[in-house]
Order: structure tokens, then sequence, then C-alpha cells
């Protein structure tokens, strides 16, 4: 069988041979079985945060916007108002569901690249008391940028506010102690840094919060006190779920701890990045973001000045080669992004630096450096 591709991407990713394997077996979505993996999925996700005393964890079909949509459901009601911090696409879109949904929120648009800072958050809580959440973009996979969520969740917390942090591109990879960093609802996925493939996303949410939540989404799909009572009822999904993808999921949970679980996957990634990013400096690319805010998810480079240079005759030479790469999603400049995570290691981070300068050569683009590495070399 030919290679398949690896995904150089913020997920869906490029996954182990072991989950793949996983969903090679069919399941009952009622049968006891199935039910206790969905019980130890859950219940290892709220582990991984340090969640279990105080938060609960409810699972959703579908993707991880899906997730976003059912937690903003869940969890705001007609008074309430939201601040979105907005660095990216991402942050555009919960504004956009929120603007949907007709609940009141306002934003702050920091572009494609700089960070919502402390500071500049603190002021607007102070200025407005009538905003009672806040969503933050953990890592803005737009730029790539990492975000600083525990100044910022400290400060939420101080103004007594709630924080919504959407974490679907780095937990699992990033640090997430619940004991320690003071958040409402936690959202993300099983196709991001968790190596699972897509199909279902989750949410953490507290406790307290979820339990006066009844009867309050407009969306009986998307209701997640709904969800959350009906697994603790029955143990079951309240609809049909992903059988497939939730067996692959408890596979790649398993791989998770194999590896060493939320530090081990971190410094793999960090190594995949800094072996990027150093590279292609080296071929004369440059990053949209400065290291201070680098993520070891994916990384943003500008595209090159030379006429010669187009990103679709460059994403074909590439995937040529056995890798798919990320088109740019910035307003501003023109770029492309190159993913850190998934199975993924230095190894291949080194033959997609070498697809890279074959790519530039093949479409005779000129670039700021003295040497491009071969395939001998």
């Amino acid at each position: 069988m030919k290679q398949e591709p690896y995904l150089l991407t913020p997920g869906p990713l490029t996954t182990s041979t072991r989950v793949k394997e996983a969903m090679l077996r069919d399941w009952g979505s009622w049968d006891s079985d199935f039910n206790e993996i969905t019980k130890d999925v859950c219940q290892r996700l709220l582990m991984i945060a340090n969640a279990q005393a105080s938060h609960v964890c409810v699972p959703i079909q579908g993707s991880g916007t899906f997730a976003v949509e059912a937690v903003f459901a869940t969890l705001l009601d007609r008074t309430s108002k939201t601040l979105v911090l907005m660095n990216g696409a991402y942050g555009q879109r919960a504004a956009k569901i929120l603007q949907r949904m007709g609940h009141a929120h306002v934003t702050l648009d920091k572009g494609d690249y700089l960070p919502p800072l402390p500071h500049e958050v603190e002021e607007l809580l102070i200025d407005d008391p009538a905003i009672t959440h806040v969503v933050l973009i953990h890592c803005e996979t737009s730029s790539g940028i990492l975000n600083p969520l525990d100044s910022i969740a400290q400060v939420v917390a101080e103004q007594g506010r709630q924080l919504i942090v959407d974490s679907m591109s780095a937990f699992g990879a990033l640090p997430v102690d619940a004991a320690q960093l003071p958040f409402t609802a936690l959202v993300s996925s099983a196709n991001k840094c968790l190596e699972g493939v897509p199909g279902f996303g989750f949410a953490l949410i507290e406790r307290q919060a979820l339990s006066v939540c009844e009867a309050r989404s407009p969306s009986l799909s998307l209701d997640l006190y709904d969800q959350w009572q009906y697994l603790e009822k029955t143990g079951q999904w309240r609809f049909t779920p992903p059988t497939h993808v939730v067996a692959a999921f408890h596979q790649a949970l398993n791989e998770y701890a194999e590896e060493g679980g939320q530090a081990a996957r971190l410094a793999r990634y960090t190594r995949n990045r800094d072996r990027l990013v150093s590279g292609m400096r080296a071929l004369g690319f440059a990053t949209l973001l400065e290291d201070e805010w680098l993520s070891p998810i994916i990384t943003t480079f500008i595209a090159p000045s030379d006429p010669a240079f187009s990103f679709s005759d460059f994403y074909q030479c590439i995937k040529a080669q056995g890798f798919l790469i990320y088109p740019g999603k910035l307003t501003e400049v023109d770029s492309f992004r190159i993913g850190c995570i998934g199975q993924l290691f230095e190894a291949e981070m080194d033959q997609v630096l070498l697809a890279v300068a074959s790519a530039c050569q093949t479409l005779g683009v000129t670039l700021d450096a003295q040497h491009l590495p071969t395939k001998s070399e």
C-alpha cells in the first residue's frame, strides 16, 4: 500500500496504527462494554485536567465547533454578556456563534498576531460590570499564537466572572490544572493533541455551574445539561454516538499514558516545533510570531515575496513528497502554516524541511538563505 501522507495540521492529524486498528470493531451504542469505554474516557479526561473534584466531563457528537456552541447554548442565559478575546479566526467564530444565538457580547480584537493582555481584560471587566463570561482561545491556530491563559484566568476570577476556554488545539499538550486554574468550562475535541480521530468534542464544566442549567439550551441536541444527566443515569449518550471514534480515542488515551502523559507530549511537540522553526529560518522563511508567542502546536510562516511562489503549487510539491500542510488564515499578510502535533517526531520534521527545500527549488523560488539542503545531506 502507498504510504499515506503525514498531516502537518492542527487536526485532523496523523494517528498511530493502533488507533486506526481500534476502529475495526463494531460496537453497540447501548452495550455495557461501550458504556464502560465512555465512562473511562470521561474519567481520564478529567484526570488530565486534575478536575475530578470540581468538574464533570460531557462528550458531544460532532466537531469541536459543535462542542463550543453547545457550551454557549447550555451555560449562557438571556441575561448574560460575554467578552470574547479575539486574535484570529477561532475567536471570530466564537463571536459569530454568540451573534447567531442572540447573546449579548463584546470583543477585544487584537488582530492577527498579538495576544490579549491581562491588564486589558481587567480594564474591560471593571468598565463593564454587565459582563458575566469571558471566552479565550487557548491556542489560536490561525496564527499559532499561544495566549496567556493562566494570567487571564486569574484576572477573570478576581473580577468575579466566569471563564470559558476553547482549548481545542492545546488540551492534552499544554498543562491545565483545575485546582490552580479557575475556569468554568474548557472545550476540546478528540482529534487534536490527544491524537484521536474526528467525530466528537467534549467539555469539562464545573459541576455547580452546570447543575443550574436545566432547560436553558434552546437546542435539544446541543443541550449539555441533558447530555450529562442522561450519561449519569444510563451510562449512554442521548443520541447515536460515534462508536468507532470513541473506541479509537480510548486507544489514543492509552498511548498518551504510555508516552508519559501531558509533559511527555508537550516535550515531543516542542522538539518538533524547535526543529521546524530553526530549519525553516535557515532556509530563509520568517515566522509570523516572535519566539515568545510561538506555540508547540502549529507555526505560521510568511509567504516569500518572490513572484515565483504560489501556495497552491508549493502545497502540491510538498504533497507529492508525502506531507500535507495548511494554508494561511490571516487577514493582513500572505502566509502558510505547518503543524507539529500528531504522530510526528523530529525525523519527520527533518523530512518536511527537505520537502520544503525541494519545493522551492522546483518552483524556482529565491529565499534569503545561503544554502538549501539536499536529500543526500
